[in-house]
């Protein structure tokens, strides 16, 4: 099932980089390489998770592990649960670890997971790392939706404190503020995916797949990924990273969110399309392509690392900046950053 982005904007169209004529680098003093959640990135851009779960999908997944695996890109697979409940499935996630026995791949489950589901989850697929994602407004446009959320935090915590790798949090589509992203910082994650409006519209996808008719405020529900970047750079402590995602499409975009001090972005749905639609070279080529992008646009920043990025001076305006000041958040220290 595909739709289009929306309705929100991220919001990245208000944030402004600002240009730097006299670079004083070279080229090949540009790399991409980042760490996040202590883990050794080639590169900032995750393939995001996006599915798995039933015998059709093996193949999806083997073609994404691909694009992964020649890229050098960290990958996430979509949600494991069903693995758990139907061994017979759980190859649709394997696959990525068959095809791509040394990269780097995330594992993924719900915040309602017990640490022995997360453990399971983790060796099934030898991952790096967990992704927990937070799926509450999806949850209630699903027929055979929880609406249960009470005690997330705790499970995410006992995950968090007991798992041997380190775990990510993950919003799916509707943002996250401030006030949650400082309660799950506190509990152990290593890593917060912002998640934010703008992207992939689960809701609307659930809409759909379940012919029934949302309102536009449901379909428009959520936080936009660049205000949620901005949320979050504001109270994240040092030892936990961001990742921003939510219809992160350009590097220029990705370069507003390193310049938010992101060390990664996800990117899910642009890499889906690409690759079911044209085949995993074409998808490898696009990628690639992206990352080349990337550092055109870094050495024209004068900026030779991703974390050099988050010193950048950065232009905020329209409704971000809106935002901004009815939270408190001062946008002039973003503007007057050294470079």
């Amino acid at each position: 099932m595909e739709l289009s982005d929306g309705p929100v904007r991220t919001g990245f169209e208000d944030f402004l980089l600002v240009h730097n004529c006299l670079p004083e680098i070279k080229s090949a003093e540009v790399s991409l390489n980042t760490a996040c959640a202590g883990l050794q990135l080639q590169h900032p851009v995750i393939i995001n998770a996006m599915t798995g779960g039933a015998e059709a999908l093996t193949q999806v997944n083997r073609r994404l592990a691909q694009v992964a695996e020649l890229t050098g890109a960290a990958m996430a697979v979509g949600s494991q649960f069903a693995g758990l409940e139907f061994p017979e499935v759980a190859e649709s996630f394997r696959v990525v670890r068959s095809v791509n026995p040394q990269g780097i791949i995330w594992a993924n489950i719900g915040a309602y997971a017990t640490v022995e589901e997360a453990l399971r989850i983790v060796d099934m697929i030898g991952a790096n790392a967990l992704q927990v994602h937070l799926n509450a407004a999806q949850e209630i446009t699903m027929s055979e939706g929880d609406g249960d959320f009470a005690g997330w935090l705790r499970r995410i915590e006992q995950m968090a404190r007991q798992l041997p790798v380190p775990v990510i949090v993950k919003e799916t589509g509707c943002g996250m503020a401030r006030e949650q992203i400082l309660a799950l910082s506190a509990v152990g994650v290593k890593a917060i995916d912002v998640g934010g409006a703008g992207g992939t519209n689960f809701i609307a996808i659930e809409s759909v797949r379940t012919d029934h008719v949302l309102s536009a405020d449901l379909l428009g529900w959520g936080i936009p990924t660049a205000v949620s970047a901005l949320e979050a750079a504001e109270v994240l402590p040092s030892g936990v990273d961001l990742i921003v995602s939510g219809g992160v499409r350009t590097p220029v975009d990705a370069l507003k969110a390193f310049a938010m001090g992101a060390a990664a972005v996800g990117i899910a749905a642009p890499v889906l399309r690409r690759t079911e639609r044209e085949g995993v070279e074409a998808a490898v080529t696009w990628l690639q392509e992206y990352l080349e992008t990337l550092k055109k646009c870094m050495l024209l920043l004068g900026k030779n690392s991703i974390r050099d990025m988050s010193a950048h001076p950065l232009v905020i305006t329209g409704r971000v900046a809106q935002w901004a000041e009815a939270r408190g958040i001062s946008v002039r220290k973003y503007a007057c950053r050294s470079t």
